[in-house]
């Protein structure tokens, strides 16, 4: 996560930012507040801390993966949080400047979508908060940030479909991230406890204040009591309640001007078990003094528990989280709604402990503890706690199904369900807008109509997640007293949402020590799972894409006869080995499902690359002419230089052009040679021109043309066909003839007992025959 360096709190700001995204209270450009030691007016409350991450090479953005991932960590007591953010370029003059988007949010990576593609169905999404740097510098405030995970993305702009030969033409342009994070806390928080005034005095600098928020709070009420300006009466203050998230900021600001009507809060279902931060700050300028009562009122929810008494013979492997007791005997005849007895007060929920099962890295299955199934009725809601709140399961995705009873839902009936962080959804009586004091909650519903419904959430909120489930029965409630619905469910948290289906693959990617999962799709298909088919290859061009890709490897056949029949053996291997290699290579290189594969495919795609480059090495090198031990050995060592070069840098240019023009430096050098001996251009006939090399050079043109500048992700199947094509015709074409006055096996001399000894004039070697 960084390094804490403690240090004064008063910087200066950096450039604004180019772009902003989301309506939230956000200070762009200005310094923090004033920490001790930074002059005349330092708050002594206050100190800075500051965290930093090593940066990262930037990537032209083409799925999740591309985007590089910073996880930072705020500490409690926060009141400020700015991001400095630096981009720095490198490759040489000719890069310019590139814009830089970098998304942010609170408990989980951001969701994001440069692409504009679309999401599963039934997928719980939100606008994520971004900025897009069009300089090298940027910075980011955020007041009173919420303690825990903050993440943060950023790549360039969405990738061209140009497919690019690495250090080829264009340059190695180089864009590195740095990520620095300054937090000024304060050291000095009031606690405010409940049913307990505390007495606070305002002037020039704000009260900080916290209140602990237990498990089944189901009110919290905020007041200002006594307020006193100078001397007189009048409450100019202004409290902020709750921390900063982002995307979305569900702080809730109240105002107070006079005592003529009540000055206080009312807030439903509060994050459970945390502390809530609580800032006041006077209205009245800086030299009035302003004091005031806060006083805090917590409305307890009593729970009804399920029966736990089978967990005992639980599995090691299975923990429950459930925290209330079991329940009493003669307990099971409780009706949801009515008190337990004198003094107990009405329950307000139905808790149901739920077990989770960890199964593997991003894998957690939940359930029920007693059966798989809830009993919903009408009286209170029934609630399941989800654990969600280790810090390494917001890598995943979170999947939600609910099926109701057939036989218990109505027409009339239907069953409201809640899914939300931090605190339950309690007041279905009241409303069904699924919203709590500081989250937005996601609203389902189970009908005669429809009795399925399903939910996912990519990359939740490190939080407790909470299900709650009610009946409810808008048109005639009587109906709703006695009824009872049984509801189904299947709670999973997964890498990815069906293991990015046919035409995906569920990459797990890493940022340090935290593990989060993506989807690679393939075959055309986009979206977050690989469910968007609006670009997306049908079956039948999958097949026609395979096809191009491998039979046109057919054509090295041209150079493999035309090499045996000059008794060039080894060239014919040469090129035999490329054509094999070739054409499996692309048979398993597919994305769809036209796929073959003899071999592991990085073997291949060596291999394959290894052949490429060795064909073009041997062409050039026969083309010298050279003496046949000098032509061996330098086969034999392009062939050992070409595989470490691949080993090294599979996709860089010069692992090829850099042979290549070894070689080629070498044929122009024997031509000129022979030309200066002979008194005569080499080669001698303008029909070896005209009909052979000429032809030959061309294609191998047009051939290299299309490879580093031609080929894009649409047009790839056919343009990188038409390369194998083009590279085995110009191989054809410009391997040598043999030499003149000269047969490949002549006979010298014959012997008596009809043997013949046979010589080959260019190879010296003898036989008998």
């Amino acid at each position: 996560m960084g390094r804490a360096r403690p240090g004064a709190g008063g910087a200066a700001g950096a450039a604004a930012v180019a772009a902003v995204a989301g309506p939230l209270l956000l200070l762009l450009a200005r310094a923090p507040p004033a920490a001790a030691g930074d002059g005349r007016r330092s708050d002594v409350r206050l100190v800075s801390e500051q965290f930093s991450q090593s940066p990262q090479k930037l990537s032209f953005y083409s799925w999740y993966g591309s985007a590089r991932l910073f996880h930072f960590r705020v500490p409690p007591d926060a009141v400020l949080l700015r991001w400095l953010l630096q981009v720095s370029r490198g490759g040489g003059p000719a890069c310019s400047h590139a814009e830089v988007t970098v998304y942010f949010r609170y408990g989980a990576p951001p969701v994001i979508n440069p692409l504009g593609t679309g999401f599963p169905a039934n997928t719980s999404v939100q606008s994520p908060f971004f900025i897009k740097m069009l300089q090298s510098n940027a910075s980011v405030n955020v007041s009173h940030p919420a303690p825990g995970d903050w993440f943060m993305a950023a790549h360039l702009p969405p990738s061209s479909q140009k497919i690019e030969v690495k250090g080829f033409v264009s340059p190695n342009c180089v864009y590195t991230f740095h990520p620095d994070m300054l937090v000024v806390r304060a050291v000095e928080v009031s606690i405010l406890e409940p049913d307990v005034p505390l007495p606070q005095t305002l002037r020039s600098h704000p009260s900080y204040l916290k209140i602990f928020i237990p498990e089944y709070t189901q009110e919290l009420r905020l007041e200002l009591q006594g307020c006193v300006t100078n001397g007189s009466l009048g409450c100019p203050v202004r409290l902020t309640v709750g921390s900063a998230t982002l995307p979305r900021n569900f702080q809730k600001v109240l105002t107070c001007i006079s005592l003529t009507w009540s000055c206080h809060l009312l807030l439903p279902s509060p994050p459970w078990e945390r502390w809530l931060q609580v800032t006041a700050k006077s209205l009245a300028g800086p030299h009035v003094l302003v004091a005031f009562r806060a006083v805090a009122a917590l409305t307890a929810c009593r729970p009804w528990t399920m029966n736990l008494q089978h967990l005992l013979q639980s599995s090691p492997n299975r923990s429950c989280n459930a925290s209330a007791a079991l329940l009493p005997p003669g307990a099971g005849s409780w009706v949801p709604g009515r008190s337990r007895g004198a003094g107990g007060g009405a329950f307000c929920l139905t808790s149901y402990p739920v077990i989770r099962e960890d199964t593997d890295v991003l894998s957690v299955r939940f359930w029920p503890a007693d059966r798989g199934s809830v009993l919903v009725r009408s009286g209170t809601p029934s609630v399941m706690r989800l654990y969600l709140h280790t810090g390494t399961d917001s890598g995943g995705s979170l999947s939600i199904s609910l099926q109701a009873n057939q036989t218990a839902v109505t027409n009339s009936t239907r069953v409201a369900v809640c899914v939300n962080a931090a605190s339950p959804f309690l007041s279905f009586n009241e409303s069904l807008n699924c919203t709590t004091a500081f989250f937005q909650g996601v609203r389902l519903s189970l009908s005669a109509a429809s009795r399925k419904a399903d939910l996912v959430v990519p990359y939740p909120e490190t939080d407790n997640w909470y299900l709650s489930l009610q009946l409810v029965c808008p048109e005639s409630p009587e109906e709703c007293e006695q009824a009872s619905v049984l509801v189904e469910t299947a709670l999973y948290l997964v890498p990815c949402l069906n293991d990015c289906g046919r035409y995906g693959q569920c990459l797990l990617l890493r940022r340090h020590s935290y593990l989060y999962a993506g989807c690679s799709c393939k075959a055309g298909w986009r979206g977050w799972s690989c469910t968007d088919n609006s670009t997306a290859q049908t079956v039948a061009q999958q097949r026609v894409a395979t096809l191009l890709l491998t039979l046109s490897n057919l054509v090295f056949l041209a150079p493999i006869a035309v090499s045996v029949h000059r008794a060039l053996l080894v060239e014919a291997s040469v090129y035999a080995y490329t054509m094999f290699f070739s054409t499996f290579y692309h048979a398993c290189d597919q994305p769809g499902e036209a796929v073959l594969c003899i071999l592991g495919y990085d073997t291949l795609q060596f291999c394959d690359f290894l052949g490429s480059g060795v064909s073009i090495w041997v062409t050039i090198l026969c083309m010298a002419r050279l003496k046949a031990a000098q032509k061996h050995v330098l086969f034999l060592l392009g062939t050992l230089i070409f595989a470490m070069s691949l080993q090294l840098d599979r996709r860089g240019a010069w692992n090829t052009l850099g042979p290549c023009l070894f070689a080629f430096v070498v044929m122009v050098t024997m031509w000129v040679y022979r030309c200066g001996h002979r008194r005569h251009c080499y080669p001698t006939s303008w029909q070896r021109w005209a009909f052979y090399l000429l032809p030959g050079i061309s294609m191998a043109a047009v051939a290299v043309a299309i490879y580093t500048s031609m080929m894009t992700s649409d047009n790839y199947y056919y343009t990188h066909s038409i390369w194998h094509m083009l590279l085995a015709g110009s191989a054809a074409f410009l391997l040598p003839p043999r030499e003149e006055h000269t047969k490949p096996w002549a006979c010298s001399q014959k012997l008596t007992c009809h043997y013949q000894i046979c010589r080959n004039h260019r190879e010296e070697l003898y036989t008998v025959t």
